[in-house]
């Protein structure tokens, strides 16, 4: 049975099986959501047993648990390591989603829920794939899966686990999906991936609330402040004033930033996608290059004081901030905190305190071009789509995947299928049926050409 045949036979099962994971609300940002961790841990063993592996086991961690399951055919054979993540993000603000985010529902060809796309979604398509090729006897690799359920929150319990099953974790390849292409018909794969650090700073004013009428103009608001603090650190140009924190960027020559704008892209359609008038970033570079090649900055959160219904009229004595930074190869993460971190506190005035905590980061990740699991990638597209496929820098962050070849020395293969419209991390997360297929047909290729390179 070919796999459209295969597809079209199990549509229901299969569908219903996602939707089975997707009403598990595995927020992994949110302690409340622990026991939901572990029922999506549970339920992907269930699923991985389900589909023809040998084994599966949860492993226990500080944190959230780590699903292992593997099928081994031959010691000689190829074998490929899957890495996908079942914790999502939290759904707020809950009032702009059409419908209940765990309760997924399909409407115009497209499933929407909280982690359609990122990554339940993308990661169960490899669970369909092997499933097929289980069945059918066409699996000619041996395959690993390694589900975590910390992703949305740096992995921090992921980086342990690999350094303790280093020998289990022996592959070839890591084949990850939990990227996007360029659009529904223009397949791609992200050889690139921009890393992150992310701070909280909190602001310390008068060691109470004061009344503003009683108080003001005489203390300094730690909400002011902050806000002044903020904003120093672009300029009107959106360039990083933070002293060195360019220092390690690699400039690209005229030719390569020529070859990097060759991806479609339309600013009209861009623009229009997210609701803005007009787009802004660092002056000198195109959008391409401002979300795959260059650094950023940017303030995830703010809050203090009073923000309830009505009035009160106050001077909080706290304020609080989130901050982010995207960062492209060569960067250090650690070393780009601290930057922020000393500068943070070099420019916060004496009439306030500042506290700076690092809150988790990875390091960017470039895949080489000459990997075999890459062309084996590009083979498969092309059977799927009928073109071939357009390597591209992600301005996303998947911090665990450097720490792989850190930890592991296994390159990752990034073979995602998601949209920007899909609006991952957003109310309305969703993720195209149509998607969702190819994606399942392009990775039963990839195995059965990376076994034959």
């Amino acid at each position: 049975m070919n796999i459209d045949d295969y597809l079209k036979t199990n549509e229901s099962r299969i569908i219903e099986e996602l939707f089975g994971l997707l009403r598990i609300p595995s927020i992994s940002a949110k302690i409340e959501h622990k026991d939901d961790c572990y029922k999506a841990a549970n339920y992907w063993k269930e699923i991985l047993l389900k589909a023809g592996a040998d084994k599966a086991i949860i492993y226990e961690t500080k944190g959230n648990p780590i699903v292992y399951a593997e099928k081994i055919l031959n010691p000689n054979y190829p074998t490929v390591l899957v890495y996908a993540h079942y914790d999502v993000m939290p759904v707020e603000p809950i009032d702009l989603w059409t419908s209940e985010p765990f309760n997924p529902v399909i409407r115009d060809g497209k499933i929407y829920a909280r982690g359609a796309d990122d990554d339940k979604g993308q990661g169960f398509m490899h669970a369909v794939a092997f499933e097929y090729l289980v069945k059918t006897n066409q699996l000619s690799c041996n395959v690993k899966f390694m589900i975590e359920g910390e992703e949305e929150i740096g992995s921090p319990s992921m980086i342990e686990w690999c350094k303790n099953n280093k020998e289990l974790l022996i592959a070839d390849i890591i084949l990850v999906s939990d990227t996007g292409m360029i659009a529904e018909d223009i397949p791609s794969i992200t050889t690139g991936l921009r890393g992150l650090t992310y701070l909280q700073i909190e602001l310390t004013g008068p060691n109470r609330d004061l009344h503003s009428g009683l108080y003001g103009g005489a203390v300094a608001n730690p909400l002011n402040v902050l806000c002044k603090i903020i904003s120093s650190l672009t300029d009107d140009n959106g360039k990083i004033t933070i002293p060195g924190f360019y220092d390690d960027v690699i400039e690209y020559t005229d030719e390569q930033r020529k070859t990097l704008n060759l991806r479609p892209f339309d600013d009209v359609k861009y623009k229009d996608s997210i609701g803005v008038k007009e787009l802004f970033g660092e002056k000198g570079y195109t959008t391409i290059e401002r979300t795959g090649i260059r650094p950023t900055l940017d303030l995830c959160g703010i809050w203090g004081g009073y923000t309830g219904e009505g009035s009160k009229t106050i001077i909080p004595s706290k304020a609080y901030a989130k901050l982010s930074s995207r960062i492209v190869p060569n960067q250090n993460h650690e070393k780009i905190a601290s930057l922020i971190k000393n500068h943070l506190q070099k420019i916060t005035p004496p009439y306030v305190s500042i506290k700076v905590d690092i809150l988790h980061g990875g390091q960017p990740y470039v895949t080489p071009l000459e990997l075999p699991a890459l062309k084996a990638a590009n083979l498969a597209l092309k059977d799927v789509f009928g073109k071939d496929p357009i390597p591209i820098m992600s301005g996303g962050s998947i911090p665990i995947i450097a720490t792989f070849e850190e930890i592991l020395g296994l390159k990752s293969l990034l073979l995602g299928f998601g949209l920007e419209s899909d609006a991952i991390h957003s109310p309305n997360e969703n993720y195209p049926l149509k998607n969702f297929y190819n994606g399942i047909k392009s990775i039963v290729k990839f195995y059965q050409y990376f076994a034959q390179i």
